[in-house]
Order: structure tokens, then sequence, then C-alpha cells
């Protein structure tokens, strides 16, 4: 990269942020030329600048008069023609995953039925990538699901996709089993997010569609996470531990939870736990549990208590030795 275009991109940044602070300055910035400027390179010819230029794109997008000001200026629509085009390009490697990104931020952002229904080569794009033999390409799409999934107006936006979406959640489950390290865990944390219902929100409805989405991402799903939770890489444990706290407060979950031969006795073994961070993840599953007003009628009583007894004492509890058979020893 040569220093003036260094220079630029970290004017380029400037201006973003400032912008970002309020309408007003977004407005200076705008009078300056140098948004124009930044927008122009956006739809130009050179793909590695058009690259750089949607992540800052993508920080407008965070405020709300930054949003407002992209689509007015038209550049939402610009990008989503651009997504369109790129299957004619041989380079659209390069800005695509940053397009699409940038739609992800924007539906959640604003909403997700809109942007959906409005610019709908972005959903098809999505799709179209999880099924990609690129690495970076299913990974930016992996995430985008797990975005637009994090809220329920995202979720049903999913839903209605139907069969389509079954099949991506088998996908997504086969790469969480056999993709590379980095990849499995952004399935993971995917899968956490799409499945995650407040309970507030957990209508017979939602929780009957979070229940077939889990039994779609593979044949014996609790199975699948509990798995990858026996992986000596804590990433990879600490985020099949996510997916089961994600689940832990649906009663469907419990259930099969507790149906599964050693998986109650698996939550409460605090030796499974090597490090900081997985001692702190499955501690999380114990609370969201403990927490659940379903758990004690489906776990039964003394598990309940079990659980409410490890969360009082804490993440990070070690059992004193028992001193009888110390003295016996000697």
């Amino acid at each position: 990269m040569k220093t003036n275009d260094i220079v630029r991109y970290r004017v380029y940044e400037l201006i973003v942020e400032i912008s970002s602070v309020s309408p007003e300055s977004l407005n200076y910035c705008s009078t300056s030329g140098l948004i124009t400027q930044l927008l122009r390179e956006l739809t130009g010819e050179d793909v590695l600048v058009r690259a750089t230029c949607i992540e800052m794109v993508t920080s407008m997008a965070y405020t709300h008069h930054g949003r407002q000001y992209l689509a007015q200026e038209g550049v939402i629509d610009q990008i989503s023609n651009m997504i369109i085009g790129a299957d004619s390009d041989p380079f659209s490697n390069f800005y695509l995953p940053g397009f699409v990104k940038f739609f992800g931020n924007l539906a959640i952002m604003d909403s997700p039925q809109q942007i959906c229904e409005r610019f709908p080569v972005f959903v098809e794009k999505v799709f179209e990538m999880t099924e990609s033999q690129d690495p970076t390409m299913t990974g930016v799409a992996v995430d985008t699901i797990g975005i637009l999934g994090s809220n329920i107006e995202g979720k049903q936006v999913l839903q209605k996709t139907g069969t389509r979406f079954e099949h991506l959640l088998k996908r997504i489950g086969y790469q969480a089993k056999n993709a590379s390290t980095e990849l499995r865990i952004r399935c993971l944390d995917a899968v956490s997010s799409l499945l995650y219902l407040p309970p507030e929100q957990q209508t017979d409805d939602l929780l009957r569609m979070t229940e077939s989405w889990f039994s779609s991402l593979y044949r014996d799903p609790l199975e699948l996470f509990r798995g990858i939770s026996n992986q000596p890489f804590p990433e990879l444990h600490c985020g099949a531990l996510k997916v089961f706290t994600a689940i832990a407060n649906q009663p469907w979950a419990q259930k099969l939870m507790f149906n599964s031969p050693g998986f109650v006795e698996y939550v409460m073994d605090r030796s499974t736990e090597h490090d900081k961070a997985s001692k702190d993840a499955k501690y999380e599953l114990v609370k969201a549990l403990a927490n659940s007003k379903t758990v004690a009628e489906i776990f039964g009583n003394p598990n309940y208590l079990r659980l409410r007894t490890y969360v009082s004492e804490g993440p990070y509890y070690v059992k004193p030795i028992s001193t009888t058979a110390v003295e016996g020893a000697e």
C-alpha cells in the first residue's frame, strides 16, 4: 500500500469518526466533499480500495443519522446492486464479505424484516455463501446468520425461508463438526445466537421453532455438541458450552438434557474444566439451568438443589480433600 493511500484511508477514518458524533458533524463532513469521495471509491474500479472503503461505510451505519444519510444518498441501493453484479466479477471475493457484513449490521441496527424484504439479494447471497468452498466466505455467511438471528424479528425472517433454512442449519452442523477450528468456533457462536430465546419471549410457537432448528443441525445434536465440548481446545469447549447455555432455559432442551445418559452428571462435574474461560462457561450453563422456572420439575428436586449449590459455590470452587483418608495413610 502506498503512503498516500494510507494517509487517504486515515483521513476517511477520521471523517467517519467525526461524522458519527451527531447529525451536525455529519453535515460538516458532507460539505467538505470527503464523504462523497469515500463513497465514490466504494463504487470505483479498484477492488482492494473497495474492500477498505466498505469497512468505513459500515462504521457510518452504526448511527441512526449515518444510516439515514447512506439511504438518502442511494448508497445502500448501490451496495445491493454491486452484490447482484458480483456474480459476474471474478474479483468479488475481495469485497463481497465486507458488503454482506454491511447488510448484516444494517439489518440488526434497523429492522431485519424491512432490510431483508427491501434487499432480497442480501439474504440470497448469505445462503449462497454458506455453500461456498472458500472458508472466508463461509465464515462471513455464518457470522451474518448469527447476527440476523440474534433477535426475534431476525429469527422470524429466517424461519420464513422454510426448508432452505433447515438445509442451511444442516450445513452449519456439518461445519461445526468437520471444519477448521476457527470456522467451527464461528459456527458454534452462530448456533448459540440463533437458539437463544429470552424467557419473556418464550411463546409456544418460538419454542417449537428453536426445537426444530436444533434438531435440523445434526442427527443427534446434543451428542454432537457434547463431543465438541470434550475436545482439548478451550475455545471449542467453551463454544459448545455456550450452545448448551443458549438453550438451557427452554423446557424441550431441559428434557433432552435430562434424558441424555450422563448429561446431568457432566453438567455438575467440575473436573471437566481446566482453565478460567472453561470454568466461567460451565458456570454460565449451570446458572442458566438453575435460574429456569421449569428445571426443578424436569430435572427433579435433588438435581435442582445440586445446581443451586454449584451456583452458590461459584465458578472456581475446589472440593476440600477429605482429611480422614490422609490420617489413615500415616
